[in-house]
């Protein structure tokens, strides 16, 4: 029912920008309530600017430490709060789209299908090569802690961008001519890529901004209406530059870079 569920998310986090991007698109924003943890993640991990209004807690280890006493795993986000039962419903953020995408359809009256079952052989195929090249390439890259396993990862990485540059060039997204959850899994971590993932984390080959197909894409995206505003740059670079102090000791912030979002995408005029 209404408000029996509240989201713990980072707007600097793809894998919890996910989450958000399907309360919006689902037409969840009235039905469940969000708390948006500091980009700063130090050594008390996800914290909370201001307390949290189920519990006041201001520590996400007292979420997990609420469901569970015992609790001494890691702490991530996304996490779903089932208040009725006062636990947590799950903290992977592939299955809190998948219940976003369909389980809340009678209450909000909307049926928006983002993993059709005639197309779901193919999502699953592209969300396989995305998240192990792409959603965790970027990372595998950043955290690599020898050589050949960091040109390894950026092989893989460019690859597998490479690819999916192609393929757009005839296809208006992953699968073919509407947008479904393949493509926002690409999305979260592409909007990031020119801003933090070129330099921070080592993936310096080419900028999303250098393709001709993924840009465009990427522009069209984010355009999406709602979508924009789940994008916050200044959590996403604050994140990433200020809280891994092991890459980045100085905590030093970059002013840039200037991306090019709000123009005119032109996928509606390419020939597919």
């Amino acid at each position: 029912e209404s408000g029996r569920y509240h989201l713990y998310v980072s707007l600097a986090c793809p894998w919890a920008h996910r989450t958000l991007i399907f309360r919006e698109l689902m037409a969840l924003t009235d039905h469940i309530g969000v708390t948006v943890v500091s980009p700063d993640m130090l050594s008390d991990g996800w914290e909370m600017s201001s307390p949290e209004p189920l519990f006041g807690f201001t520590r996400m280890h007292q979420i997990y430490t609420h469901a569970k006493p015992d609790y001494t795993g890691r702490v991530t986000v996304p996490v779903l709060w089932d208040k009725k039962h006062n636990t947590i419903v799950s903290n992977e953020s592939s299955e809190i789209i998948r219940m976003f995408n369909s389980e809340f359809n009678e209450l909000t009256g909307n049926y928006d299908d983002y993993y059709p079952e005639q197309l779901r052989n193919d999502i699953d195929r592209w969300n396989d090569i995305v998240y192990g090249s792409i959603n965790n390439g970027v990372y595998r890259c950043g955290f690599a802690t020898t050589q050949d396993a960091y040109e390894k990862a950026f092989d893989d990485l460019f690859a597998a961008l490479d690819k999916v540059d192609f393929h757009l060039s005839g296809n208006r997204y992953l699968t073919g001519d509407e947008i479904t959850e393949a493509d926002w899994r690409l999305f979260t971590t592409l909007v990031r890529f020119d801003a933090v993932y070129v330099g921070h984390f080592k993936c310096n080959k080419r900028r999303i901004a250098d393709y001709s197909n993924l840009q465009g894409y990427l522009k069209e995206l984010y355009q999406v209406p709602s979508v924009r505003d789940t994008t916050d740059f200044y959590h996403i670079k604050r994140h990433y530059y200020y809280s891994h102090i092991g890459l980045n000791p100085t905590q030093l912030i970059p002013k840039g870079p200037e991306l090019d979002l709000n123009s005119a995408h032109l996928r509606d005029t390419h020939c597919y």
